[in-house]
């Protein structure tokens, strides 16, 4: 049983790394984006679906982070940085990854070596 389970998590896995973003999948992922940015409760399988298909696809990754940037910051004003980097889809969402204040050059090396996920270097 196990076997089988694994065997078919690869496939999925397999699946998403090779599809476009349909309609039906882009509205679904909305849907769920928009109850992140509201703090609504999100299903543990939507989000499964939804963290999955962000790493096997660049625009459903953008609008994942979207929603978690929007739902952690709130509404940022229109011409600032932090508009402009929601805008651009730059940095982490999450500021407890932020480097803030006055750091000693061995707090930036640490921060620079931190553990990173295997997909980090991907690019669309």
């Amino acid at each position: 049983m196990l076997i089988a389970i694994e065997k078919y998590t690869l496939n999925m896995v397999y699946v998403l790394n090779n599809i476009m973003l349909s309609t039906k999948m882009r509205l679904r992922l909305e849907f769920i984006a928009s109850r992140i940015e509201k703090g609504e409760p999100v299903e543990l399988t939507e989000m499964i679906w939804a963290d999955k298909l962000a790493k096997a696809n660049g625009s459903a990754g953008e609008i994942l982070r979207r929603a978690r940037r929007k739902a952690l910051t709130g509404d940022t004003p229109e011409g600032g940085l932090d508009d402009f980097l929601n805008q651009m889809d730059l940095g982490d969402p999450d500021p407890s990854n932020h480097l803030s204040g006055n750091n000693d050059i061995d707090d930036i090396i640490e921060w620079f070596k931190q553990d990173k996920p295997d997909d980090w270097r991907t690019r669309d």
